[in-house]
């Protein structure tokens, strides 16, 4: 219904006094604040949480404002204004009320998101970190329903401008589809959270460091050479990704093999591995069921192939400690007399007749 069958609705009641209704007006919207505050309030306060009491406060001033509004413009209709007068104190008592609504529509959606973020068992999607993107939507969905109403309280057809947004936002969006693909990957990448600030990542194309930032555009990755990497997040999103840092603990175990020839003293090779294992700094040794651990894999063709398994406190310093361990099997195996064997070619030389 719109306005102009609205009023002639209203024109064939009895028509009280202007005064009168304003009066009333007042005395509704006055009721409806002492109803608010005393009924709903007493009501809300014995909750436990906070949000009911702030969407009360928020809800309050533009209820009874509305009242108000109502019974001015109820009132106008009886003073037999003309046509373009009351046209336009229908629009700006309408506008008037739109906006109030507006502005606690805004305030009411940051109170629920704000709880929601802090309650991660109700919504999983409204965390700390993902609470920006859902506040400009919201802001943005509050912003187009009042848009909306305010050409409805203007007698402005929206059809043709809903019609005309949406081939300009086709556009927009053919224009800068990479931009848009990016954008939602990062929205993706922040609530599902297949990695967070400060983990170590493996890429699909063999780059690794941590994450030092995540944007809604891209993700910057900082390699063991303090080299900055930013890749779109379109790419992160459709990659093969590595995360080092996931699971119960940033803890990451590593592999040494190493072969012996054959006729080593298996018991000497294993009691040396274990001491060396325990050297490095960055071993944890902490844990009974995290401990270093030999293992035999394979009688080989030509070497007893064993394997050393231990766990680092941080990815990153897998390559160090690699390198320490390996250095030190070699010279503690020639102090012992250990064999390594490795491949030989053995080239004769025939001489030929004459």
């Amino acid at each position: 219904m719109s306005w102009s069958e609205l009023r002639a609705a209203l024109d064939a009641l009895p028509a009280p006094h202007a005064a009168l209704v304003l009066v009333a007006s007042l005395v509704l919207a006055s009721l409806s604040r002492v109803f608010i505050r005393r009924v709903l309030g007493r009501f809300a306060a014995r909750t436990r949480t906070r949000i009911d009491d702030d969407l009360i406060e928020i809800v309050g001033p533009p209820l009874s404002g509305s009242i108000v509004l109502a019974g001015c413009w109820y009132a106008s209709t009886n003073l037999d204004l003309p046509e373009a007068p009351a046209y336009v104190t229908a629009g700006i008592l309408a506008t008037l009320a739109v906006m109030w609504w507006g502005f606690a529509a805004e305030r009411a959606s940051e109170i629920v998101l704000d709880a929601l973020s802090e309650a991660h068992d109700m919504a999983a999607l409204v965390q700390p970190r993902t609470l920006p993107v859902f506040k400009i939507a919201s802001r943005a969905l509050v912003l187009g329903g009042s848009l909306y109403f305010l050409l409805l309280a203007w007698d402005i057809d929206p059809t043709a401008w809903v019609a005309s947004a949406g081939i300009v936002g086709i556009a927009v969006g053919f224009a800068a589809k990479d931009t848009l693909a990016n954008l939602f990957a990062g929205v993706f990448i922040i609530a599902d959270t297949p990695y967070k600030l400060g983990d170590y990542l493996v890429m699909g194309t063999g780059e690794r460091g941590r994450v030092t930032e995540i944007g809604f555009r891209s993700t910057r990755i900082l390699t063991r050479d303090d080299i900055e990497i930013i890749i779109p997040n379109a790419e992160m999103a459709n990659a093969r990704i590595v995360n080092e840092s996931g699971g119960p603990h940033e803890r990451e175990r590593i592999r040494c093999k190493v072969g012996v020839a054959y006729g080593s003293d298996i018991d000497e090779v294993e009691r040396i591995l274990l001491e060396i294992a325990r050297i490095p700094k960055d071993v944890v040794l902490d844990n009974p069921n995290l401990s270093p651990r030999v293992r035999l894999r394979e009688l080989g063709s030509s070497s007893l192939d064993f394997e050393l398994m231990l766990w680092i406190e941080k990815p990153e310093h897998r390559g160090r400690v690699r390198s320490e361990i390996l250095g030190m099997v070699y010279k503690r195996f020639r102090e012992a007399g250990i064999v390594i064997p490795f491949n030989q070619l053995d080239v004769t030389l025939v001489r030929g007749e004459g």
